[in-house]
């Protein structure tokens, strides 16, 4: 019975998928953030990104260069004015934006990652004032 079991698993779906990806690297082969939750990156340059159909409205995203592997990606920037408490050569952190399996989020193409952290201070404490930005 046990032979048999090993044997056809192999016709079930699922069984296969995991294997397959197991093999190919899986997810981690495409996700820059290499399975970890969180990275710390530096800020290349300020973007605005154009939101999809049916809205409108520009909204204010960064580009990153991440410290541990060199991947670029881009970032959006939660809040009232949070754009205005990042600049150039800032060390920021960055998490997934909570879309569906880590594709982008709502309006926003193209962007899975939101900023959470600029110089080690919460970007959230920043916009709502109860902390200032670390000058370095």
């Amino acid at each position: 019975m046990k032979g048999d079991r090993k044997k056809f698993r192999w016709k079930e779906r699922k069984f296969k998928q995991r294997q397959d990806k197991r093999k190919a690297g899986g997810v981690l082969k495409h996700d820059p953030l290499m399975g970890s939750t969180q990275a710390k990156g530096i800020v290349i340059e300020k973007v605005g990104i154009e939101a999809k159909q049916p809205n409108s409205g520009i909204r204010k995203a960064v580009k990153i260069s991440l410290i541990r592997t060199g991947n670029k990606l881009t970032a959006f920037a939660p809040g009232d004015g949070a754009i205005s408490f990042i600049d150039e050569h800032d060390e920021v952190m960055v998490e997934g934006i909570g879309g569906r399996m880590g594709r982008s989020y709502g309006d926003l193409p193209g962007v899975r990652f939101k900023v959470i952290k600029v110089n080690g201070v919460s970007l959230d404490e920043m916009v709502r004032g109860r902390k200032e930005k670390p000058v370095r």
